[in-house]
């Protein structure tokens, strides 16, 4: 049985590997058709996952998706994206042209058959670090104490939090050599400490902590962390105002084997990546959409930039001043580059007001004024409208594997 799902696994890669030699994907860059945007199309044969590999080469660039017109009929695939850069101009970087055509137009990316995205390529620079369980104020920073006590050095992490609900990656290096950590005993007491820290006072959902030497992508690995952790049921009512979640529509055509779905909310970095990452976890096609991603970005809480030459202990000191002034982080990026820290923290009050422009003050004190920076005030936060206005419309046509 197992030798001949091998054999029609096999023969479906080579079919598909024919499919593209005959039909090479095709990236045209066009900086004069749109007078405010960089215009990528893309053609290429069709497969699963396709558009979130498009999708997910754009974002990792750090580039804005403001509009998109998305068509998978048959087993052709055609997307066009207007994009920008961070500061909202047009793409003339060479270098970054250059690496969309690679990326796109090449047989790298469009590698068949997703179970081979995840953990396959082995590390010896870290250890990966994967983490479930209950979110609650100051739990980032208990786990980064728990880590430096272990001699573990962070280099690099993200952490999501969703409906009491939290998920981190984390890449860990021995304090001492600089290295992966591979003994198993020390990896088995990293695992159990760490476990215990995730489960507090919460025994009714569980716990878990992965550990690996695999590279995978990041954000990829949170969602479908946070998706089998089932984040998107709502245990209890955490008081959040209603008013301001997505509004989602959902419409069944059965007569022609599909739904159409419309999303509108606040518009806010990743969204299209977010979104067709949940629906690719979801076993759904999008066949046909239009994205109109043009406006103003929602907040995800008060963003704080660290910005520092790098130490021992640096993450578990940051975290741990913030849980003591009472703000919980709701979002968190790390990294570690040549020596220098890079971080990022969204961060909220704890008891669920705005953060009190006093507080801010008082942590760039005890951290530093020249390190800390603040992207956003406390005061735009409060002026954030209760009623979220249509700032992002997804409109396509989905049908389940």
């Amino acid at each position: 049985m197992e030798t001949n799902m091998s054999f029609s696994q096999d023969m479906d890669d080579e079919y598909e590997k024919l499919i593209r030699r005959m039909n090479p994907p095709r990236v045209v860059i066009d900086n004069e058709a749109c007078k405010n945007a960089s215009v990528i199309r893309v053609d290429s044969a069709n497969k699963h996952g396709i558009l979130l590999e498009v999708v997910q080469v754009l974002i990792d660039l750090n580039l804005i998706i403001t509009k998109a017109y998305i068509s998978s009929d048959g087993g052709w695939f055609m997307d066009v994206f207007n994009v920008t850069d961070q500061d909202g101009n047009k793409i003339t970087d060479e270098e970054i042209l250059d690496y969309i055509q690679k990326s796109l137009g090449s047989d790298a990316c469009f590698i068949s058959s997703m179970r081979r995205s995840v953990g396959v390529i082995p590390s010896t620079d870290h250890t990966s670090i994967e983490l479930t369980g209950s979110d609650r104020p100051g739990l980032l920073s208990e786990v980064s104490a728990v880590l430096t006590h272990l001699k573990c050095s962070v280099v690099n992490a993200e952490v999501w939090t969703h409906n009491t609900r939290a998920a981190a990656v984390m890449h860990v290096t021995d304090e001492e050599t600089g290295c992966a950590i591979t003994d198993p005993e020390r990896l088995s007491k990293v695992k159990q400490l760490l476990c215990n820290v995730l489960k507090g006072s919460n025994k009714s959902r569980e716990a878990k902590t992965v550990v690996s030497h695999g590279v995978t992508h990041t954000e990829r690995r949170l969602h479908q962390m946070m998706f089998a952790d089932r984040d998107y049921e709502r245990i209890y009512n955490d008081g959040s105002d209603e008013a301001q979640r997505p509004n989602v529509n959902v419409v069944n055509w059965y007569d022609k084997d599909y739904s159409v779905v419309t999303i509108r909310s606040k518009d806010r970095p990743k969204l299209l990546f977010d979104t067709v990452c949940t629906l690719t976890d979801m076993q759904y096609v999008v066949f046909h959409a239009n994205v109109d991603a043009e406006g103003p970005e929602a907040y995800q809480g008060l963003k704080l930039q660290l910005c520092t030459t790098d130490r021992v202990g640096l993450l578990s000191d940051v975290t741990r001043i913030f849980r003591e002034n009472s703000l919980s982080v709701t979002r968190a990026e790390v990294t570690t580059r040549a020596g220098k820290a890079v971080n990022t923290f969204h961060v909220r009050d704890a008891s669920g007001y705005p953060v009190d422009a006093k507080t801010i003050d008082s942590i760039r004190e005890a951290i530093g004024q020249t390190i800390l920076q603040v992207k956003g005030s406390p005061e735009e936060i409060k002026q954030i409208p209760q009623e979220s206005p249509t700032r992002f419309l997804f409109g396509g046509l989905f049908r389940s594997r």
